[in-house]
């Protein structure tokens, strides 16, 4: 009986081993673990952030063309006012010598 109760203490402490073993090997492996995730986090992140801020610089880009493009519609449509004006007066001039020499 002593000889069986030795066999079974064996076996258990050989269960315990292999489950110390399993612990380490999980305790080592956990934190290069997490370090890769880490790493995937962090390149991801920066990944979207370049993307954002690609897109930011192209609506930007965008809004600035915009701009410049509104500007010069409004420049040339300021030339065209002006110039509408100055033939408006000539026009009026025009007709009211045309209308007083008829008379």
């Amino acid at each position: 009986m002593n000889e069986k109760r030795i066999q079974e203490v064996i076996a258990i402490e050989k269960q315990a081993d292999e489950i110390n073993q399993k612990a380490i090997s999980e305790a080592e492996r956990i934190p290069l673990q997490a370090k890769q995730e880490a790493k995937a986090i962090i390149e991801k992140a920066r990944q979207d952030a370049e993307k954002e801020a690609q897109s930011i610089l192209a609506k930007a880009e965008a809004k600035d063309e915009c701009d410049r493009i509104l500007d010069e519609a409004q420049n040339s449509i300021a030339k065209s006012q002006t110039l509408a004006k100055q033939n408006f007066n000539r026009a009026v001039t025009y007709v009211i010598s045309r209308v007083l020499d008829r008379e």
